[in-house]
């Protein structure tokens, strides 16, 4: 067994119907051009024949939100689906499948985690340079098991990096090919004393974080938990997710980043800033202070690919900006205060210090005490990808689309993330709670564009 940590506990005590606290990714591959016409039903046949038991961490039972459980039993009929999209098979029929499914809380009687293999795509947009066929993998899995880090090592290490291996093991038994992949992917187990003099340790080194942000206050980065404005995005959810997601060569982020001298990631926020601020501005709700959001940072300092690892950094996202430049160097400003911050601590004491810092929200998600304040407007990841191409039985891993989650005071989550030479955005949001989200895509675009010329890219 292993104990549930506090960051992981959080998921659940914050978890309602309306709010399910997992993750998820939509995987696009192009089937090889010499496969055989039931390529992808050989695939599910394979799958559902086998009923190959999960490896860790897909065999892991919550017990009494106190500790993590090995189980032996395993029903496939709960755990995987084939679907075939009905006519017209488009990439939105896609989306809208997942934003449906997406929306569905996991039952806590059975491993966290759902795999669904959906057919029938068609009219996807350019991801590479051929239109070959494709099938689609969403798989999802809660939040406490996985950190975006851990959620894209496991992908990793459960595909292939070669366009020849057959694998005939589903994606949750895929890591025990390889016997090596299920001794890295488990954490490393530590001693009850052990962690106790380590959270000791922090004390002295937190309280001074804490005491050198009364000075920080005055510089132009810095960012305070209680400066997020009310917005059109802190609103109460319904049970109901759009998903949306689109793809940008990696490559014209890298330039402007280049050029502006600030980090690919800065680009990307500041992306995000500006389809932000063109979509509140369409609501006629633009906030006269600037939206701050809330940037995940991996604390993870070994090769583990299970728990929670991350704390978050505020950023100011300048919305009330138009000058897309003097946007860019205000999230850079905030970002790079964060991350030296971060930087200066090992990783109990960051999640010591953000416990601290960050304790008002807290207590504000599970109690619904101040439903009109948040201590950030929107939640923005950036998930490194694989840099090598991966495989499932020779059919190419062509697009990889991250979906989060929402929850009350938190109606859009955006997470980006890189795969070879591109970067792919999804997009979540309550759609009865914000109308017109597939106007971000467009947004986005936009933004792109517009720091493109500036920098004379265009």
């Amino acid at each position: 067994m292993r104990v549930v940590s506090l960051v992981e506990q959080l998921f659940f005590l914050i978890e309602k119907h309306k709010q399910p606290m997992h993750v998820g990714g939509l995987f696009l591959f192009d089937i090889p051009t010499s496969a055989k016409p039931d390529f992808v039903t050989d695939l599910v046949r394979q799958i559902r024949n086998g009923e190959t038991p999960p490896t860790f961490p897909f065999n892991q039972v919550l017990h009494n939100l106190t500790f993590w459980k090995t189980t032996e039993h395993f029903d496939l009929h709960y755990h995987f689906h084939h679907t075939v999209l009905s006519k017209p098979h488009s990439f939105q029929a896609l989306l809208s499948y997942v934003s449906d499914v997406h929306a569905n809380m996991l039952d806590k009687n059975y491993p966290l985690w759902e795999c669904h293999i959906i057919e029938g795509i068609d009219n996807v947009p350019t991801i590479s340079e051929t239109e070959p066929k494709r099938f689609a993998l969403y798989f999802k899995i809660h939040h406490s098991l996985v950190d975006g880090v851990a959620a894209m090592r496991i992908v990793e290490k459960s595909l292939s990096n070669s366009s020849t291996e057959v694998m005939t093991l589903p994606p949750w038994a895929l890591l025990s090919r390889d016997e090596k992949n299920l001794k890295n992917i488990a954490p490393s187990k530590r001693t009850f004393s052990g962690i106790v003099k380590e959270q000791i340790g922090t004390i002295k080194p937190v309280f001074g974080e804490l005491k050198n942000e009364l000075k920080e206050r005055k510089e132009p980065g810095f960012v305070s938990t209680i400066q997020a404005p009310t917005s059109p995005l802190n609103q109460r959810i319904s049970n109901s997710r759009a998903f949306f997601a689109t793809t940008y060569a990696l490559s014209r982020f890298q330039k402007i980043a280049e050029v502006l001298q600030v980090s690919l990631n800065d680009v990307a926020l500041a992306i995000c800033s500006g389809a932000l601020r063109s979509y509140l501005l369409q609501l006629e709700q633009l906030p006269e202070e600037p939206l701050i959001a809330f940037v995940p940072v991996s604390l993870r300092k070994d090769d583990s690919a299970s728990g929670n690892q991350a704390s978050l950094v505020l950023c100011n996202l300048a919305t009330n900006v138009d000058d897309p430049i003097e946007r860019i160097k205000a999230i850079h400003a905030s970002m790079t205060m964060g991350k030296d911050k971060f930087g200066r601590m090992e990783q109990a004491q960051v999640i010591n210090y953000s416990a601290i810092s960050y304790a008002w929200e807290g207590v504000n998600l599970l109690t619904n005490a101040y439903p009109k304040k948040q201590a950030f407007n929107i939640l923005i990841s950036n998930v490194p990808g694989p840099k090598e191409p991966l495989y499932w039985n020779g059919a190419t891993l062509s697009a990889l689309y991250p979906a989060s989650v929402v929850f009350n005071g938190q109606a859009l989550n955006i997470t980006f993330s890189s795969y070879l030479d591109k970067l792919h955005f999804g997009i979540v949001g309550c759609d009865k709670t914000l109308p017109n989200l597939e106007y971000l895509t467009e947004a986005l675009d936009t933004e792109l564009l517009k720091l493109e010329m500036i920098c004379n890219l265009a």
